[in-house]
């Protein structure tokens, strides 16, 4: 457990000297200027298409913005982010991810406007039956950022945080 708490801590200081980093032009290299702005959305395949829309729909409040009934896909935004659920084609040979043996992605990471609302999020998730909660709104190393990691439906990671300041 404290190996866990260290491991979180240097990852935690990684992130946040990376994201200030990156975040701010005057740190960057000019050669690093190639065009790129940012995410424009991110691709989820999931088990349970129907499940996983619901959680971000009925859960976080994302809209749906259109669907695929060939691939199966739905296509979603809150207006910061958009995420597209694309169905696994056959559940039978489906192989639920494993973050230390696969590649690929290793969770979500969804910015919240407050530690209230944080907290607020983490009692509704708490209620829902579909979805394991990894651990509640924590420090994140030693903090002021708070964050909580949960498994959604189809069993993917997705971690809630809020920079506190």
């Amino acid at each position: 457990m404290i190996k866990h708490r260290l491991f979180i801590a240097i990852a935690s200081l990684l992130i946040f000297t990376s994201a200030s980093t990156y975040a701010h032009p005057e740190n960057t290299q000019e050669n690093a200027n190639n065009g790129v702005k940012g995410v424009d959305h991110i691709g989820l395949t999931v088990s349970d298409l129907l499940a996983s829309k619901t959680f971000f729909v009925d859960i976080l409040g994302f809209n749906v913005l259109g669907e695929d009934t060939h691939y199966p896909a739905v296509f979603l935004s809150n207006s910061h982010i958009t995420i597209t659920l694309w169905q696994v084609k056959n559940t039978a040979q489906l192989v639920p991810f494993n973050r230390t043996n696969n590649v690929g992605l290793h969770h979500l990471a969804l910015a919240v406007e407050s530690l209230e609302k944080l907290n607020e999020l983490y009692k509704r998730l708490a209620q829902q039956n579909n979805i394991t909660i990894e651990f509640a709104p924590e420090n994140m190393g030693s903090g002021p950022t708070k964050h909580m990691m949960i498994t959604e439906p189809s069993g993917n990671r997705i971690e809630f945080i809020t920079r506190v300041k």
